[in-house]
């Protein structure tokens, strides 16, 4: 029979998922907290679960800890993480600790057997790659948030190609957080050390477009008055961001096009080619592939781009992540205004839960702007909410 282990600090729930896996067919063993678990592990090979549920919030060891200790050990045996924290740094630390998936807390029965099934059936299919490579910490200012399945699968894809250099297209309406996809992407990456130089394509018009990317040496044009170092050039060690990638004109592409297969260029007014080493991360609000068919962009370009694809769902589509995102616009726009909170109530919460968002999470934080200085710094009423 088929042994699987929980790892939780809350007995009520470890009791209740033992319950229902039970009667699912399988052998369940409890563990109170991270210590606890790991004896349970590592003290009987022959007898070692074949499954583990495991906190990630714990009193005495942090989830995060535990997936340390069995390092290796990963590699054949998977682990499920379950946080009530809809944070992508928790959910991204634990995907590059090795975690097979993450559930949400609260989660319902069918979730949590059907991620037992599948779990168990990839674990017998084929061994879980464990990378060995120390998470960042990302600590910054803004972090993605979710709690829906659709921000989880966008967690999952940032912790498994965050430590890589491969090129990442970032696609989704506008206002649905790309670039702080890009910037988790390279704070979470081995290249966190370097600069993360960030370029709207969509900015500048096409001869100072290629400048602003690759430089230009000086007397290169009418108003080159000196030398100037491209973005290529200052991302060298780092990453670069190219948002609005779908707005270049079709000269640019080819001179991408170039930097992506070799990583060299040159200067405008300059024979000299320079190499750098840099990841290249591209964000866009078209549809790439019906500009590819409109000969508005190139193929082999789009294919170069598209080696990883992270799509962010619109707000309209994970409409259950909206509360924890007012909270933290409201948090956060008291910490500014130096408050110590703001309240919403019931009735202006469900206003918000009933707007379709065209402008997605930047609309909402726009919005609660608003409301906040509408409301004179105190609780946020239906009134105070101006919706398009």
């Amino acid at each position: 029979m088929t042994k699987i282990l929980i790892i939780d600090d809350e007995k009520a729930l470890r009791q209740a998922m033992a319950q229902i896996l039970q009667d699912e067919g399988y052998s369940v063993v409890e563990a109170g907290d991270g210590i606890d678990g790991l004896k349970i592990i590592q003290e009987n090979p022959e007898s070692r679960p074949e499954l583990v549920f495991l906190d990630l919030k714990m009193p005495k060891t942090q989830g995060s800890a535990v997936l340390k200790a069995l390092g290796k050990t990963l590699f054949e045996l998977p682990v499920i993480v379950m946080t009530a924290y809809g944070t992508s740094s928790t959910a991204i630390e634990a995907m590059q600790l090795g975690a097979y998936d993450y559930l949400t807390k609260p989660f319902g029965m069918e979730d949590l057997v059907n991620l037992t099934q599948k779990a168990l059936a990839h674990s017998h299919a084929s061994a879980y790659q464990f990378s060995e490579a120390n998470p960042q910490t990302l600590g910054q200012p803004e972090e993605l948030l979710g709690r829906s399945p659709a921000m989880a699968q966008v967690f999952k894809l940032i912790g498994r190609v965050a430590q890589g250099n491969t090129t990442v297209l970032i696609t989704g309406e506008s206002g649905t957080g790309k670039e702080l996809v890009a910037s988790t992407l390279h704070t979470a990456s081995s290249r966190s050390r370097g600069l993360l130089v960030k370029v709207n394509c969509a900015a500048l018009p096409e001869h100072l477009l290629e400048a602003e990317l690759f430089g230009h040496e000086k007397g290169a044009f009418t108003g080159a008055n000196h030398l100037r170092i491209g973005r290529f050039e200052q991302a060298n060690g780092g990453t670069i961001f190219l948002d609005e990638v779908g707005e270049l004109s079709t000269t640019i592409q080819g001179k991408l096009l170039r930097v992506l297969q070799d990583k060299s260029f040159e200067r405008l007014g300059s024979n000299h080619t320079k190499t750098v080493d840099v990841r290249i991360l591209a964000a866009t609000n078209r549809n790439l592939e019906q500009l590819v068919h409109l000969n508005q962009f190139r193929e082999d370009l789009y294919y170069r781009l598209n080696v990883m694809r992270i799509n962010l769902p619109p707000l309209r589509d994970r409409l259950e992540d909206l509360e924890q995102l007012t909270q933290h616009f409201l948090n956060d726009i008291a910490l500014r205004n130096g408050t110590k909170s703001l309240a919403m109530t019931t009735a202006a919460l469900e206003k918000l839960k009933s707007h379709a968002w065209p402008g997605n999470v930047r609309e909402l934080q726009n919005t609660l702007e608003r409301a906040a200085i509408f409301s004179g710094g105190r609780t946020i009423l239906p009134e105070h909410l101006i919706l398009s």
